[in-house]
């Protein structure tokens, strides 16, 4: 188990900043996912605490102690990647056991801690197979076992499931949380997939442009995102945005306007003065026909309807808004291209300042 604290951790190639400056303190036994999208710096920072990428600038601590100069084996970290990366040619106790075996360690040392990691991993009937005789979360198992072997201080997940379907996703997110239980070890987990941020995550470390969005519990980011960004990118379907003008602002309340819904009051958010600025709704807050709870209603022509048996996901479009979803429980016979009404409560309203839609995040 190990405490980690990064201090305005930089990384740059030639003029090219790609960490821009990243305070993170991750506490002994924690599990934080960074999350983000292509390109926002979440796989170099790990990479930078794994000691496979040279930090250009600020603190990297462990337990501590200063890790930029210190050698990746002897930063007391293990890591699985996206790529299994097993030998085809060993068996799966030695694809597990290779790295003690590379330190020289006695073969009853070995097979000990092989079985151990196969049985917390239910991978012991497996032993003596080869990787191509796996299916792919098998081999995603012994790539995780594989680590378990070394007792690291902190273990580092580069997105370990992106390469699997999505049923198989959802059973190895519970062998990972269970994982975690079982072994109260320190993880940090990358990931793109803001479900898998959700489910598995203490706290979530939202990054864009390599800069640090938000930190915080997964429902905290959900339900008091820091900006448009966060709020965009926790939550499935995305967030609703629409623009918005800032009448007036007095005490927590803003009174805002539209040409799609007329004037409402809603939580004036993180808008500090009168002027542009985006309102944000997420598809579950969409109410469908005069509800008694709207505050404010507004009407939609029905592009796309998505009957998923739970739930019903349809796609509308606003004259002065790009298109909007909905999420209704149940399953609901909306008719195509219908117009209809919407509504929403205003304590469902996410106010920001105004952003350009077209720099919103996608998943």
């Amino acid at each position: 188990m190990a405490e980690l604290r990064l201090v305005d951790v930089k990384k740059s190639y030639g003029s090219t900043h790609v960490i821009k400056g990243v305070d993170l303190h991750i506490n002994d036994g924690e599990f934080v996912v960074f999350v983000g999208p292509s390109g926002c710096g979440k796989s170099t920072l790990l990479r930078m605490v794994a000691g496979l990428e040279e930090i250009s600038g600020g603190t990297l601590e462990i337990d501590g102690k200063a890790m930029n100069d210190v050698p990746s084996r002897d930063r007391g970290i293990a890591m699985v990647f996206q790529s299994y990366a097993l030998y085809p040619h060993l068996t799966v106790a030695e694809n597990m056991g290779f790295s003690l075996q590379l330190r020289k360690r006695p073969k009853e040392e070995i097979n000990a801690q092989v079985r151990e990691a196969a049985r917390i991993l239910q991978i012991e009937h497996l032993l003596d197979r080869k990787p191509s005789q796996l299916s792919g979360g098998q081999r995603q198992r012994v790539a995780i076992g594989r680590a378990i072997v070394r007792k690291p201080s902190v273990f580092l997940f580069d997105e370990p499931l992106s390469n699997l379907d999505a049923a198989l996703r959802m059973d190895m997110r519970m062998e990972l949380a269970k994982l975690h239980r079982d072994l109260g070890a320190t993880m940090i987990y990358v990931t793109h997939d803001q479900v898998e941020a959700m489910t598995l995550a203490d706290r979530i470390v939202v990054l864009n442009g390599g800069v640090v969005q938000q930190v915080g519990a997964p429902i905290e980011l959900y339900n008091n995102p820091a900006n448009a960004f966060v709020a965009g990118f926790i939550g499935s379907p995305k967030m609703n945005f629409l623009p918005v003008t800032v009448e007036a602002i007095q005490g927590d309340e803003a009174m805002i306007s539209a040409p799609s819904f007329g004037r409402v009051a809603v939580p004036k958010g993180r808008v500090t003065e009168p002027g542009k600025a985006t309102m944000g709704l997420r598809p579950q807050a969409v109410l469908a026909g005069d509800s008694a709870e709207a505050a404010g209603t507004f009407n939609g022509r029905v592009r796309i309807v998505e009957r998923m048996g739970a739930e019903t996901v349809i796609s509308f479009n606003l004259e002065d808004s790009a298109p909007l979803t909905a999420v209704f429980s149940g399953d609901r016979p909306f008719e195509l291209d219908h117009s209809m009404q919407f509504g929403f409560r205003a304590a469902d309203v996410k106010l920001f300042p105004a952003v350009n839609q077209e720099q919103s995040p996608r998943h």
